[in-house]
């Protein structure tokens, strides 16, 4: 497998428009064409962690911090980002961070936390805001069934937990195929009625490229007609942090033990207790 596909596998999980505006998640150092001769996760990438990918013969290390924040102008070692860098390139390793991409996206790091706790009900606590779009489309009606499945497919019509979402109108539309064209129906040269559908249904902003490509090429007509609108919708399915419930209400002391026990840490911080029970619980892994 080579080390791109792996990539790709990583960002149609956790895709890099989900990060936040200040974070350098993604491909960090490296070429990804090349085939991958092992894999090294870790939190954050030191030259320990680099000569331990070295020793095994890895050549590809998935951090959750990304080791290069801002831009350079001189790479000459005098920290260990710098040394990293230059260690990494000499023995061909690739870099690669996943941050808060995987901390905004459906089940990442904050589901994980919060599966391991034993949550029940878990939903975004703040999901992320003008990130989606409502795509209008208009196709011959005996092909809106065959295009409404491509642009499924391609991701859109998501809303919570349902897919396939959209909302369809019959009418008609009208179109004058001008020389040099090659009209899927009606005559160069004369006016034309068709029978259509109108076709809405929503997709997240980050896939809109893919999602006009599947259209243009599941669509009959020569220039497929289409709209697309900004939403103001809160996207629920990405986002900081989770809150669910606790099957069943525990003391705070109890909750507090247990979570030391279930991250096996040696010290956890708190505020004074309040002498109740917890039953709703909000975390967010991360800043």
């Amino acid at each position: 497998m080579k080390i791109k596909e792996i990539v790709s596998a990583l960002e149609r999980f956790a895709p890099l428009p989900l990060q936040d505006g200040y974070d350098n998640a993604g491909l960090q150092i490296g070429l990804t064409e090349a085939e991958a001769t092992g894999a090294l996760l870790c939190l954050d990438v030191t030259e320990a962690v680099l000569d331990e990918a070295i020793a095994l013969g890895y050549n590809l290390v998935i951090a959750h911090h990304p080791l290069i924040f801002k831009g350079y102008k001189s790479i000459s070692g005098k920290n260990y980002v710098e040394r990293c860098m230059i260690k990494a390139i000499k023995n061909d390793i690739v870099i690669y961070a996943a941050h808060t991409n995987l901390d905004n996206a459906w089940n990442g790091v904050s589901f994980k936390m919060a599966e391991k706790i034993g949550l029940k009900n878990v939903r975004v606590l703040d999901p992320q805001k003008n990130t989606l779009l409502k795509l209008v489309t208009f196709v011959p009606a005996n092909y809106a069934e065959s295009v409404r499945t491509a642009l499924f497919a391609a991701g859109c019509g998501c809303v919570g937990n349902y897919d396939s979402c959209s909302y369809n109108l019959n009418g008609n539309g009208t179109f004058r195929a001008k020389e040099d064209t090659h009209p899927f129906c009606g005559t160069i040269g004369q006016l034309h009625t068709e029978s259509e559908v109108r076709i809405e249904t929503i997709l997240p902003s980050h896939l809109k490229t893919q999602v006009i490509r599947a259209l243009c090429t599941a669509h009959p007509y020569e220039e497929p007609a289409y709209d697309l609108y900004p939403l103001q919708n809160q996207w629920m399915q990405a986002g900081a942090g989770v809150i669910g419930e606790l099957e069943a209400p525990e003391t705070e002391l109890k909750f507090l033990k247990r979570i030391k026990k279930v991250f096996e840490i040696g010290c956890l911080r708190h505020n004074k207790l309040m002498g109740r029970k917890i039953l709703t619980v909000a975390l967010c892994g991360g800043a």
